[in-house]
């Protein structure tokens, strides 16, 4: 009999799972993409209850793929991007859809917490900032919109903890998770303070409980392995966030680590002990969790803006319907086509700007009403200028928040190590290196996340004692330094894009206002 882990991840616009043997071998990989909803501005949903289909899937395929036979599975582990929220009732079915993190529909239940509890009280208990996605603050609007729904709640869940949920018949939060549900999460006592929950009127019931990484939640049943093809009385690990996650598959580790992601959304995480979370102004400009590895004791800070690689998406989805026929038609990758566009125009894409503030911006500036915006467009500008101005918006987004990551002295191990999504892109990979100003390599093996909570659920069931075979496994390509040069230009540019922000960022305030009263 074989020794083998299977790791689940649901990120923003899809999810990918794998079969891995124990010597980091990838047996089997499946990935799926899902639909957004967007009903009304600033919402954005997914169909709970086809995350439970999409797992169905990718583990017959995974399985397949492996010619494994269920029985060999030892444990399994999931993730997810957060903030996310799935609502269920006692029989464990969703109420209404899942919220995603470009969803921005709470601004009102923001300003009522800001002016009845406090952001400087928030901020000392969380060691976050408050802003409209942690769970907690939807469920005050779904309370307030929709309490016939609201009182229906038996537990709200992150992703991959239903997920766990419909595997083990348990629900559970992983430690990492806490800071998406915000406000009254204690971030460095581990707990949700229950005189704040009873101040803003949640009952802590329907949140699950807390657990380790690392811990077993439960075992699969019966009617689990049925749907899955899973076998009855597996293990299943509490899950990790998707960031860690995806640093553990890139052998981001220890104090220091850092490494990007362009997925749905982008991001970068800095590995750290620190439990002051406002270093400068800068720890409380971005996102701070537990780290998966001795969680107790180490912490991520991950500044992240809302549509990193999604952007992308959006330009392939929405205006290049010649690109995803000649895909269909011949097998030659879309993005592939639109990456060869962007490489003819120069650094600066000809003097064109983007704010990629498709959905609202988190870190630094955490502005829900920013909007995008294609400042200097001219007729000798072609698609190509537009591709290539979007990545170099994403990496200037990026940039803002590495700036400050800087500027504090959080230690950081170079190279900066790119994994998923549009890091594939070598382009794309090309222009964060100059506007960082930091040499950068890719991760050579593409699982991503899965591979991560594979690992995960191999320390859990104790085939693996530590998470040390993550960093032994883990191999780097591609190195790119920065030219001096391109840099130099792209800061004349980051600068424009600073201010052409504050140029219009009342105005995006209000155009909300005239949107929402519309």
């Amino acid at each position: 009999m074989a020794d083998l882990l299977l790791g689940i991840d649901y990120g923003t616009g899809g999810a990918k799972a794998c079969i891995i043997d124990t010597q980091g071998n990838v047996l089997g990989f499946a990935f799926q993409e899902y639909p957004f909803y967007h009903d009304k501005p600033g919402w954005s949903e997914h169909d709970a209850a086809n995350y439970w289909t999409v797992a169905c899937h990718m583990i017959h395929d995974c399985l397949a793929q492996a010619r494994a036979d269920a029985a060999d599975i030892r444990c399994i582990a999931v993730s997810s991007a957060l903030p996310s929220m799935v609502m269920v009732d006692e029989q464990h079915q969703p109420i209404q859809r899942a919220y995603n993190l470009m969803d921005r529909r709470a601004k009102q239940e923001v300003a009522w917490l800001k002016q009845e509890i406090g952001e400087e009280r928030i901020k000392g208990l969380t060691g976050n900032r408050i802003e409209d996605h942690p769970s907690l603050v939807n469920l005050l609007w779904e309370k307030r919109h929709r309490p016939d729904s609201f009182a229906l709640i038996w537990k709200a869940l992150t992703i991959d903890a239903f997920i766990t949920l419909k595997l083990t018949g348990r629900a559970v939060m992983n430690v990492s998770a806490g800071p998406f549900y915000g406000v009254a999460h204690d971030l460095l006592n581990e707990r949700f303070d229950e005189e704040m929950l009873e101040e803003i009127g949640i009952d802590p019931a329907i949140l699950p409980p807390m657990a380790r990484c690392e811990e077993i939640v439960g075992e699969v049943t019966s009617e689990a392995a049925v749907e899955t093809g899973l076998v009855a009385g597996t293990p299943v690990a509490v899950g990790q966030v998707d960031f860690n996650a995806s640093c553990i598959a890139a052998g981001i580790t220890e104090p220091g680590d850092i490494m990007s992601n362009l997925g749905t959304v982008g991001n970068f995480g800095v590995i750290h002990k620190s439990r002051e979370f406002n270093f400068s102004p800068v720890g409380l400009s971005m996102i701070n969790l537990a780290f998966t590895i001795d969680s107790a004791n180490t912490y991520i800070t991950i500044p992240s803006t809302t549509t990193g690689g999604q952007s992308i998406r959006y330009l392939r989805d929405n205006f290049s319907q010649l690109e995803v026929e000649t895909e269909r038609a011949l097998g030659v990758s879309s993005y592939d086509l639109l990456n060869l566009q962007a490489e003819k125009a120069p650094p600066g894409s000809d003097g064109l700007i983007i704010l990629p503030y498709l959905m609202g911006e988190r870190t630094p500036i955490w502005d829900t009403n920013a909007r995008g915006v294609i400042f200097g467009l001219s007729l000798n500008h072609g698609k190509g200028h537009v591709v290539r101005a979007m990545m170099e918006a994403v990496a200037f987004a990026l940039y803002d928040s590495y700036q400050l990551i800087v500027t504090s002295g959080l230690p950081i191990n170079y190279p900066i190590v790119l994994n998923e999504g549009g890091a594939v892109s070598k382009l794309w990979r090309q222009i964060i290196t100059d506007v960082f100003n930091a040499p950068t390599v890719l991760v050579k093996r593409r699982t991503g996340a899965p591979f991560g909570d594979a690992v995960l659920a191999g320390v859990a069931c104790g085939l693996f004692p530590d998470f040390s075979v993550a960093k032994e496994w883990a191999e780097f390509v591609a190195p790119m330094e920065p030219d001096a040069e391109n840099h130099a230009r792209y800061m004349e540019y980051f600068d424009l894009y600073k201010r052409l922000y504050e140029h219009v960022k009342e105005d995006f305030a209000a155009l909300a206002d005239i949107r929402d009263r519309g």
